[in-house]
């Protein structure tokens, strides 16, 4: 699609390590290959050898499947950031100049907040245009007008909860779980609160602090890619769900006025613990919420999406609206996806049988 590229903000925490927190992989050291793989699954269609297929132990692919779907349909350029990826993805990125994430229960879990969201707030005209898509897409002439910024770190639902907490925002997020933990969210950002000296709303107007304090990587170099952008004029859309709604939160307490788009999948808007219409509202945000009828498909993988695994991540709602205004027919995304999962499934199995029969990583709304 001419005139859009799509930026992934990818990278690691150690609060996804915490148990029962997210669906993003069997253990924390499959965990660590998930944003990684999911950079390079949008950018190539697989993963790098050296990474395994996101798949939750249910059988549901990374979203990053539903995102590269898309863009071998309707085409789009692509972007992917390292903010603090624990395994460097094998696809050329742009840094943030971030370490990877602590666990947010510990004082200080993200101590060079501010080098990335200033890093990335002042290379936001560079990434717009930057790139052509390794599907042989060149950016066009006067590059893209329209930046969709995402996200792929797991746990990143949790330390999206800990900065609206500590903004003082409505303090609700959404899970790749189709059970979400929202209360142990909650405990596990008490005790950083706690760790941290804070209580909800202390960070007020201070975005670098309640990231460094309550937050991960990836929110800071998100929100300062947003920043950056509007700042220049750029048309962003924020491709996700309460993540991104936790970003747009951080650009607002940033001073970002702009309205802007928050573009999500129905699976988080369905969600009756996540509320994020109302998030939404709250930051004057305008909400579009697509629906890929995966509930019409027989496959595993859209089956178990239907029942509210990944709900969203790696910009899958964002290249859903893509492809919505491209007037793509879902049957074919679904088609698409199907396909997509098969090959990468098989060749999983090909290079590793062990892996492939065992439980492995999962994406999604971390």
């Amino acid at each position: 699609m001419s005139g859009v590229t799509l930026a992934v903000v990818a990278g690691t925490t150690e609060t996804a390590a915490i148990d029962g927190i997210s669906a993003a992989g069997a253990d924390p050291e499959l965990r660590a290959h998930t944003p990684n793989a999911d950079l390079e699954i949008v950018a190539d269609g697989r993963p790098a050898s050296g990474s395994p297929v996101p798949v939750s132990p249910a059988g549901c692919p990374t979203p990053a499947v539903v995102t590269r779907a898309v863009r071998e349909l309707v085409g789009f350029e692509f972007v992917g950031i390292d903010a603090g990826l624990a395994v460097p993805a094998e696809i050329p990125t742009r840094g943030a100049n971030v370490a990877p994430g602590g666990d947010v229960r510990d004082p200080e879990p993200v101590p060079d907040a501010a080098a990335a969201f200033d890093r990335t707030r002042s290379i936001a005209g560079e990434i717009v245009g930057a790139q052509g898509g390794s599907d042989g897409n060149p950016p066009g002439d006067d590059g893209p007008d329209d930046l969709l910024v995402a996200e792929t770190i797991p746990g990143g639902t949790t330390t999206a909860l800990g900065v609206l907490t500590a903004l003082g925002e409505r303090p609700i997020v959404s899970s790749s779980l189709a059970a979400n933990p929202l209360a142990t969210k909650r405990e596990v950002v008490d005790e950083g609160l706690a760790a941290s000296g804070l209580g909800p709303g202390d960070a007020a107007g201070d975005p670098v602090e309640a990231v460094r304090l309550m937050g991960d990587p990836v929110l800071a170099a998100a929100a300062g890619l947003v920043a950056g952008a509007v700042e220049r004029g750029i048309d962003v859309t924020l491709a996700g769900g309460t993540q991104l709604a936790a970003v747009a939160a951080l650009a607002r307490h940033a001073g970002i006025e702009r309205r802007l788009p928050l573009a999500t999948t129905s699976f988080v808007a369905d969600d009756p613990t996540a509320d994020v219409a109302a998030l939404a509202d709250d930051l004057d945000l305008s909400l579009t919420a697509t629906d890929p009828g995966f509930g019409a498909s027989d496959h595993p993988a859209m089956a178990a999406y239907a029942r509210g695994e990944a709900k969203e991540g790696v910009g899958m709602g964002g290249a859903l609206a893509l492809a919505e205004r491209a007037r793509a027919p879902r049957a074919d995304v679904r088609k698409r996806v199907a396909a997509l999962t098969d090959r990468l499934l098989a060749e999983r199995e090909a290079a590793s049988p062990a892996e492939a029969t065992g439980p492995s990583d999962g994406g999604g709304s971390r």
